[in-house]
């Protein structure tokens, strides 16, 4: 059963990504078909990028670097979940995802994004990023409006008809990371 990890990517105080998060977790637990666990990058506390050596050596020297890379590594997809900030991804999410490289190759990755038109731009971006990593993205993804899924743009009330798109996300992020199982194995 492959493993896959909710990565929640703000780090901003107050943050709206916390409830989506923890909502996108409670969905995919009642799932039977991946083991699902939240990551949190505040937890890890990353400065902006510091390892000398390019990611892609694989030479991480930072213990916060080597914390992240280890939990990373044990996942066999990805659930992003982002808000949008100046049509883009958080720079924490970005920052965090640079620290590494190999822990990233060959594995899925599904999208869940949060903003005034619903975060669409900030997973544009994140798409482009993960091709660079060798990461397979899926094409469903789920787009939370501010306005119809926020009251008052901060207490999240996620529409009825969300919960089936996250489940069609994830039944795409579950079938891929499976699939690539295989190719990881042969790396």
């Amino acid at each position: 059963m492959p493993k896959i990890a909710i990565i929640l990517g703000s780090t901003r105080p107050g943050r709206n990504g916390e409830a989506v998060a923890r909502w996108v977790l409670d969905i995919a637990k009642q799932r039977g078909d991946a083991e699902f666990e939240l990551v949190d990058i505040a937890d890890f506390a990353l400065p902006h990028l510091d390892e000398a050596i390019p990611p892609s050596m694989g030479q991480y020297t930072q213990p916060h670097t080597l914390a992240w890379a280890e939990t990373i590594d044990g996942f066999d997809g990805f659930v992003f979940v982002t808000p949008e900030y100046n049509h883009s991804t958080s720079g924490a999410l970005k920052n965090a995802i640079d620290f590494l490289f190999k822990e990233w190759n060959d594995k899925a990755a599904g999208f869940v994004s949060y903003g005034a038109v619903g975060g669409a731009r900030a997973v544009e971006h994140l798409r482009l990023v993960m091709g660079e990593l060798k990461v397979a993205d899926v094409r469903n993804q789920v787009t939370l409006s501010l306005a119809t899924d926020f009251k008052d743009y901060s207490e999240f009330t996620p529409a009825a008809y969300q919960e089936p798109a996250v489940h069609a996300m994830l039944d795409q992020v579950v079938s891929w990371s499976n699939a690539l199982a295989a190719v990881r194995t042969a790396a």
